[in-house]
């Protein structure tokens, strides 16, 4: 890394920094944090973990909490065409003046050895804690895991947990029950148990709860969501994103602070399948989960699906799911070394006898759904001419 590493405006520095790695080393953020934190007047905390749903919970809590007047930020990852997409404040992505000076801050404060080590998504969370300062709420999504996600570097003052499924096995672990106690481990005072597919999880939580009392004579305390049912909700948005509206409900309830569902009808959720055009739906999932929601959304419906997929996710069985409301499937080309092989793609899309090709081309008479991760999103944004980074 380059000597004048501490003279750089953030975006190049940003260019750096390690966006993907095999082992996490936590000790580096909480180092940072460290040095950081009497600096930083902290807001209450919450702390959204959990496979699918972390995004479009945090952003209704989010904008709810900001119709209601208080200062929030809500940080999630990754984003899909700006950068600034990652640090939400009251209201709008937050601006780059804003960000400069938090990038000079942290620059000033942290020794030369830690900036050069914390990676992208570590001084990005970095980032978003000094931005909260004095604020009233911070909302941070988990990136990949739990307990030791950069964004745990905090002390929570509630956890929400979404649905829980396999994903990411090589940091979290090889059962959904292992995967949901790395994840509830973040926990440090109080969590509420979200929508779940997998009862086991509900009784991972209460094991969880044991596990911080004997370890750290520590007592957090857990709420599961049994009802959906509480309010009505008069919404467009997805079935499935309801689910994580009524998590956002119970965490208000919890904060004590009075409903008006009427206050979510005007959210925005980016790439949350999100309509950008009549017969065009994008959605930046990834994994089985997801699909099993989209789905169910589009039941009624034959799809032209443009997909690709990260090697590590499991396309076979997000192909498999989407199976049946599939027409064809439009391979979409895109330059990276952690996309799975296009060629392998088609031959699982022949062997499910669906039609695939890599000729992206749209047609009126045809329905759409960009779906496979942000990086097919963002390609597919780029191919329509949505190119702002």
């Amino acid at each position: 890394m380059q000597e004048n590493l501490k003279d750089i405006d953030l975006q190049s520095f940003l260019k750096y920094k390690t966006l993907y790695y095999d082992k996490i080393d936590f000790s580096i953020v909480k180092n940072s944090w460290e040095c950081l934190k009497t600096y930083i007047d902290l807001p209450y905390v919450i702390h959204i973990v959990g496979t699918n749903g972390k995004g479009s919970t945090g952003r209704f809590l989010a904008h709810y909490l900001h119709k209601k007047n208080f200062n929030v930020v809500h940080y999630s990852s990754p984003h899909i065409i700006n950068f600034n997409e990652r640090i939400w404040l009251n209201g709008n992505d937050v601006s780059n003046e804003v960000l400069e000076n938090a990038h000079k801050f942290v620059q000033e404060i942290l020794d030369i050895k830690l900036l050069e080590k914390l990676t992208y998504f570590e001084y990005t969370t970095l980032l978003a804690l000094f931005i909260s300062s004095k604020c009233d709420y911070i909302i941070l999504e988990a990136g990949l895991g739990g307990e030791f996600d950069a964004t745990n570097v905090v002390t929570n003052n509630l956890s929400l947990i979404t649905t829980i499924d396999l994903d990411h096995q090589s940091f979290l672990g090889n059962s959904v029950e292992e995967i949901a106690r790395t994840k509830m481990r973040a926990c440090d005072n109080h969590m509420i148990i979200g929508y779940q597919i997998h009862n086991s999880v509900k009784d991972v939580a209460f094991k969880v709860k044991e596990e911080i009392k004997k370890e750290f004579n520590k007592e957090i305390s857990v709420n599961t969501l049994d009802s959906f049912e509480k309010y009505t909700l008069k919404t467009n948005f997805a079935k499935y994103l309801l689910k994580n509206l009524h998590l956002v409900i119970a965490c208000l309830e919890y904060l004590k602070i009075d409903i008006d569902t009427n206050l979510f009808n005007d959210v925005k959720l980016k790439g949350r399948c999100e309509k950008i055009a009549s017969n065009i739906t994008i959605d930046v999932g990834h994994n089985p989960l997801a699909a099993r929601a989209l789905k169910e959304h589009f039941k009624d419906k034959k799809i032209t699906l443009i997909y690709n997929s990260y090697k590590d996710k499991d396309y076979k069985e997000v192909l498999r799911v989407l199976k049946p409301i599939i027409d064809e499937v439009i391979i979409i080309e895109i330059d990276d070394k952690r996309i799975v092989d296009k060629l392998n793609l088609l031959e699982i899309c022949k062997s499910y006898n669906i039609m695939a090709s890599f000729n992206l081309e749209l047609k009126n008479d045809k329905e759409y759904l960009v779906f496979g991760s942000f990086l097919v999103v963002d390609k597919f944004l780029g191919f329509l001419g949505v190119d702002e980074k």
